[in-house]
């Protein structure tokens, strides 16, 4: 895994945005469009609960957020409330992408792929 400012390389592929890497290992768009009503009061699209609901699902043993490279993503307090429930990491993004290429437990990876 390498990111770098807009993409990142996951298993030998290029994804340009932000993405989430799930436990099974496949990799989808991140959901910001549910995020985007709590923007006007944080400045930054951050990370909301809405975009958490498939974790109950895949049941990670570590979460891995990407805040991005100057470390700008925000979660909302609900946010934090549903990733109390894993060993959540909130890095900067490029620790974030070596801590998930050293993560030997089950993972789910969000990356915020700028600011």
């Amino acid at each position: 895994m390498e990111a770098h400012w807009g993409w990142i390389l996951v298993d030998g592929k290029r994804y340009d945005g932000d993405v989430v890497v799930h436990v099974d290992g496949s990799v989808t768009p991140r959901q910001t469009h549910l995020s985007l009503p709590y923007r006007q009061d944080l400045f930054h699209t951050p990370l909301s609960e809405e975009e958490l609901g498939f974790l109950d699902e895949e049941r990670p043993q570590v979460v891995i957020v990407a805040a991005g490279f100057k470390g700008m993503l925000t979660l909302t307090p609900k946010a934090k409330e549903a990733l109390a429930k894993y060993d959540t990491q909130v890095l900067m993004t490029s620790e974030a992408a070596s801590a998930a290429k050293e993560e030997r437990r089950s993972l789910v990876a969000i990356f915020h792929l700028t600011c």
